[in-house]
C-alpha cells in the first residue's frame, strides 16, 4: 500500500448504532463538523427564491479568485464577485425567467463569456440565449446576436464544449419541447466556425419533459466527447463521433434503463484513469403531498395543476404561515369566510411568512370562486386550507397540534457506475452505496485531500425539517462511507434541495462548496477541518487570444505510484456548466509529485511548472 492509500490518523471512524452512519471526525475537537455556513464571507439575500439548477463557478475577472453565477428562477441572474476570498453583495445581470448558464471564451478573443438561456413563458414567449461579455475590469457587456440569431425556445440547457477537437467552443443549446413544434427536435448542436460565429450544424432527436439536463463525457477516452441526457423517462447515451454528430448508444453502454435520474457527475472513484458516474435519483413531489412534524408542531404541503382542499388541521389560536410560495398568476391568499385577499407588504416574488389569528379568520366561504389559497379558522381548534392553483405551490403551517395522515415519502437508490473499457457496470451494492432517499443532485471533490475523490449528494428534504446534505466518503478501498456530522445543513423551512457545486472560494487547499435550495437559500459552506492530507491546486490560468480551450481538458496527476484523473468543468450541473480555472488534488500522506498534466480537447498536452505538493501551481 502505498503513503497515498493510506487513511489519515486524523480521523477516527464512529459507528451511530441503528442508522449504519460512520461518521469522520477531528481528533482535536469530536463536536466539530467538517464545514460550517461561511456567512462571514457570502453576504447572501435572505430572501427564499425559486432555483434553477447549481450554482456556476468561473473566475469571470480573470482576477485568480472564483467568482459564482447564481439563478434565482424567475427572478434574476446574478453575479457574485469574490473578493480574495470575501464575496460581494449579489449583481443582477438580467432579471425574468433564466434557465441554463454556461461559461468560456468561445470567440478566444481572452475574455470569458456567459451564455444564459431564456425560459418561453410555458410556451407564449419563446426567447433565444442572450451572451455577456465579461471585462476583467468587471464590466459585463451584452453581446448582439450572431449573423443567424440562436434559435427562439423555451430554452433550458446550454453547455460550452468543444465537440470537434479543434480547440474552439461549440454549444449544446436543449429546449423544452414546445406543442407548436408537433414533436419536431429542439436539441441543437452549434459549431464555432470562427469569427464570433456559432451556427447550428445538426440535432439530437426530441427531449421530452424536463429531458434536457446533459452530463459531457467520454465513455471510452478516445478523445470524442459523448452525452448523457437524462430526466424525462430513462437515461439515454449518445456517442460522439468527433464532428459534432451524435448517435444513441443506451443498450451497448449502460447495464439497464435507468429512470428517475436527477443528476448525474464524473468521478474516477478507482484512480484507474477512466471516468465512473454517480447517479443521483428521487421522486418528484406529487401534488397533494402533505409532511408533519410532531415535535415542532410544522406541517408542509405541495400542490399544482389542480383544485384541492386538505382535510382540517387541529392548532391554536394562532397559525402560521412559513415560505409560502406561488408563482404569478395563482400567489393570492383569501382568508375566512368573506375571502378577503391578504394585503402582502412588498414584493410577493419570494416565499412570504403569514401570522394569522382565528379572530381575524373565521368561517369559511360557501364557494370559492377564486384562483390562489384559502385559510380559515373553521372552530373546534381546526383550520382549512385549499385552493386552486397552476405553478406549483407550497407552504409550511407553524403551530399545528395534530395533522391527518401525511404523505409517504418513499424514495430510489443512487447507483454508482463504474467504468469498464467503455461500458458501465452498477457496483453500488459493492461500493456500499446503500441508501434509499429521493436526492436532487450530486457533485464529487476530494474534501480531506486523501487522493480519493468523494460525493455530496442534495436531498429533496420534506419541507418542514432541515435538509441534511448525504456528503460519502471514498475510503481508497472502493468503498464510502456515510458521514454524520458533516455540517452541510440547510435550515431553512420550505425549502427544496437542488443543485451543488464545488470550489476553493478562499485558496486555502480545501475543498469548499456552495448549493443552492429551490424555494430556499443559497449557502456557501467553509471546508474547516484543521488537519488534511498534502494537496495540489493546478492553476489553468487566464484564458488567452487565439488559444486551445481548456475547458474539457484531462488533468492527469502521478504521484506516490498513483494517477489521479479530473475533467476541467465536470461539475454538479444538470443543465449548465462551469469553468473553474483552479483544478485541485488531494495527495495524503504523499510529498513528492511525479507529473501533472494536462490535455487539451484538441489533443495537445501541457504540463505544470515544479509540482510540488501544498502550492497552487502554474501550467508552461
Amino acid at each position: 500500500m502505498t503513503k497515498l492509500t493510506q487513511r489519515l490518523s486524523i480521523f477516527c471512524p464512529i459507528v451511530l448504532v441503528g442508522l449504519g452512519f460512520v461518521g469522520l471526525t477531528n481528533a482535536a475537537d469530536s463536536n466539530r463538523p467538517m464545514f460550517a455556513n461561511a456567512i462571514e464571507d457570502f453576504p447572501r439575500s435572505n430572501l427564499n427564491l425559486r432555483k434553477w439548477d447549481a450554482p456556476i463557478v468561473a473566475d469571470l475577472d480573470q482576477d485568480g479568485w472564483v467568482d459564482i453565477l447564481q439563478n434565482d428562477h424567475g427572478y434574476s441572474t446574478q453575479v457574485v464577485w469574490n473578493n480574495k476570498g470575501k464575496y460581494a453583495e449579489p449583481w443582477d445581470i438580467l432579471m425574468g425567467d433564466m434557465h441554463g448558464i454556461s461559461v468560456g471564451d468561445f470567440d478566444q478573443d481572452g475574455l470569458l463569456e456567459v451564455i444564459l438561456s431564456r425560459g418561453g413563458g410555458s410556451g407564449s414567449n419563446a426567447r433565444n440565449a442572450v451572451i455577456y461579455k465579461i471585462g476583467k475590469d468587471r464590466s459585463i457587456q451584452r453581446m448582439a446576436d450572431f449573423d443567424e440569431p440562436l434559435a427562439f425556445m423555451r430554452g433550458r440547457t446550454v453547455q460550452f464544449f468543444d465537440g470537434n477537437a479543434d480547440g474552439r467552443l461549440d454549444l449544446l443549446n436543449f429546449a423544452f419541447p414546445s406543442n407548436e413544434k408537433k414533436g419536431e427536435s429542439e436539441s441543437f448542436v452549434y459549431k464555432n466556425v470562427g469569427a464570433g460565429q456559432l451556427v447550428k450544424t445538426s440535432e439530437l432527436p426530441p427531449m421530452h419533459s424536463d429531458g434536457q439536463k446533459t452530463l459531457i463525457t467520454d465513455f471510452n477516452n478516445d478523445g470524442k466527447q459523448d452525452l448523457f441526457i437524462y430526466g424525462h423517462a430513462y437515461v439515454k447515451a449518445f456517442k460522439g463521433n468527433g464532428n459534432l454528430q451524435f448517435v444513441e448508444v443506451t443498450n451497448k453502454v449502460l447495464p439497464d434503463k435507468i429512470h428517475h435520474v436527477t443528476g448525474m457527475v464524473e468521478i474516477d472513484f478507482d484512480n484507474d484513469g477512466d471516468m465512473d458516474v454517480y447517479l443521483s435519483r428521487g421522486k418528484d413531489f406529487e401534488a397533494g403531498d402533505t409532511f408533519y412534524n410532531a415535535e415542532s408542531g410544522a406541517w408542509g404541503f405541495y400542490e399544482k395543476r389542480r383544485e384541492f382542499q386538505f382535510e382540517d388541521l387541529i392548532a391554536g389560536d394562532v397559525i402560521e404561515l412559513v415560505n409560502y410560495q406561488s408563482p404569478w398568476p395563482n400567489k393570492k391568499v383569501f382568508i375566512g369566510e368573506s375571502g378577503y385577499e391578504y394585503d402582502f407588504p412588498g414584493e410577493t416574488h419570494s416565499g412570504k411568512d403569514i401570522k394569522l389569528v382565528n379572530s381575524d379568520s373565521l368561517g369559511w366561504p360557501d364557494e370559492i370562486t377564486q384562483k390562489g389559497l384559502s385559510v380559515g379558522f373553521v372552530g373546534n381548534k381546526k383550520w382549512r386550507l385549499a385552493g386552486e392553483t397552476w405553478s406549483p405551490m407550497t407552504a409550511v403551517v407553524l403551530g399545528v397540534q395534530e395533522a391527518p395522515k401525511v404523505s409517504d415519502a418513499q424514495g430510489v437508490n443512487d447507483i454508482l457506475l463504474e467504468n469498464r473499457d467503455g461500458k458501465y457496470v452498477d457496483i453500488s451494492n459493492k461500493a456500499s452505496i446503500q441508501t434509499v432517499t429521493n436526492s436532487t443532485g450530486v457533485v464529487a471533490a476530494d474534501w480531506n485531500n486523501d487522493g480519493f475523490q468523494d460525493l455530496l449528494v442534495m436531498q429533496r428534504g420534506d419541507l418542514v425539517s432541515k435538509n441534511n446534505a448525504q456528503l460519502w466518503i471514498n475510503d481508497g478501498k472502493k468503498q464510502f462511507k456515510l458521514v454524520s456530522q458533516h455540517g452541510i445543513v440547510s435550515p431553512e423551512l420550505g425549502a427544496i434541495g437542488m443543485g451543488v457545486e464545488v470550489l476553493d472560494y478562499n485558496r486555502d487547499g480545501k475543498v469548499d462548496v456552495i448549493l443552492g435550495n429551490e424555494r430556499g437559500l443559497w449557502h456557501l459552506f467553509k471546508n474547516q477541518q484543521a488537519a488534511l492530507g498534502n494537496y495540489v491546486v493546478l492553476d489553468l490560468g487566464e484564458v488567452k487570444k487565439s488559444r486551445a480551450t481548456k475547458l474539457g481538458a484531462l488533468v492527469t496527476l502521478k504521484a506516490c505510484g498513483t494517477s489521479q484523473t479530473q475533467r476541467v468543468g465536470s461539475g454538479g450541473a444538470m443543465y449548465s456548466r462551469s469553468f473553474n480555472r483552479y483544478i485541485h488534488f488531494g495527495l495524503g500522506e504523499c510529498n513528492k509529485i511525479d507529473s501533472l498534466t494536462v490535455k487539451l480537447t484538441n489533443g495537445s498536452v501541457i504540463s505544470a511548472k515544479r509540482p510540488k505538493p501544498n502550492k497552487i501551481l502554474s501550467l508552461k
